[in-house]
């Protein structure tokens, strides 16, 4: 397949790897000029520098050149970057073939990615979500990941993963877009809750406890908003949860374990130098979850840290407080 990978940070530079190196035919653009001529001379981008893009990989500086005659559109950006990327897109090709690879809600309005994307692409049809417990850092360097393809369109999403199934990538297809979008948004949320434990020093148990009922979160929210509860048993629920909320290289969990730590929010964004959605999800699910009257504990008090100015360990102890009732 020709693909344009939309996004040249850290997972659109290992997408472009991954699927490059599964023989497909490759072009990866970023926004600005100065970071495709930074790639194009170094072959890496500054947000994984120690994995090498291929020479097979085409830096393309140039939006309309990059879509030319593709097969499928990949959209890398950050939740916050969709709605332009999808509005370039859209006035270049108006029926494109596209996925997107970014989890979370948009600020503001609390809109999830396929709201986005139906908004600016209202033509589109064949369109859909890569999502699934996959740190960029292992895909670049060909570790087995899996994850899932989520679309609307059944035929298209087993089409589109079988086309990029790999050894590297193993890709199974759903019909869940709604769930596989929301699990991959609130999960980032409770990652935030897991570091604040492990910044405290709570232990396993603690840990273990708390990545368990933010999935029943999770299910809670996702049966409201028209998930399926097998979706959140899987690989973009409960295995991206674990993955986020134990994994080293998670953004949302080192932000909870800072926080735990005592260091400012905004000094804690600065230094992990990524983009942390669980950050401007927490707001969106805390308020969608009061709005359909969903019972989200964690959620509520990863807020209350986040932007109403409670400490972590005082957040703890009320959800230590609450009263016990069957699981």
């Amino acid at each position: 397949m020709k693909i344009a990978v939309l996004g040249a940070g850290a997972w659109g530079s290992a997408l472009a790897i991954s699927l490059s190196s599964s023989g497909h035919d490759v072009s990866l653009w970023a926004r600005s000029p100065a970071d495709c001529d930074h790639i194009a001379r170094t072959r890496s981008s500054r947000s994984l520098p120690d994995s090498p893009i291929p020479d097979a990989v085409r830096i393309e500086p140039d939006l309309a050149r990059a879509l030319a005659a593709c097969d499928l559109v990949t959209v890398a950006t950050a939740t916050a970057g969709l709605r332009a990327t999808a509005a370039a897109v859209g006035a270049i090709a108006s029926e494109p073939r596209l996925l997107w690879a970014c989890k979370g809600f948009e600020q503001g309005t609390r809109k999830l990615p396929h709201e986005i994307v139906a908004e600016m692409l209202p033509k589109a049809r064949m369109t859909g979500a890569l999502s699934g417990p996959s740190f960029a850092q292992e895909v670049a360097r060909g570790q087995p990941t899996a994850i899932v393809l989520a679309s609307h369109e059944a035929d298209f999403a087993a089409d589109t993963a079988s086309q990029l199934n790999s050894s590297r990538i193993r890709i199974y297809s759903s019909a869940d877009l709604v769930g596989v979008e929301l699990g991959g948004a609130v999960k980032n949320v409770v990652a935030i809750a897991a570091g604040i434990c492990d910044g405290l020093s709570l232990g396993r148990n603690a840990r273990a406890a708390l990545i368990t009922r933010g999935l029943a979160e999770i299910v809670r929210l996702g049966a409201v908003m028209g998930g399926q509860p097998e979706t959140f048993m899987g690989l973009t629920g409960l295995g991206d949860l674990v993955l986020t909320c134990t994994g080293d290289l998670s953004r949302n969990r080192e932000v909870g374990v800072r926080l735990a730590k005592g260091q400012a929010l905004d000094d804690v964004l600065r230094d992990v130098g990524h983009v942390a959605e669980g950050v401007q999800s927490a707001a969106s699910v805390r308020d969608l979850a009061r709005e359909k009257g969903v019972e989200m504990p964690i959620t509520e008090a990863v807020f209350s840290v986040l932007f109403e100015g409670r400490a972590p360990a005082d957040a703890v102890r009320q959800l230590l407080a609450r009263d016990p009732k069957p699981e």
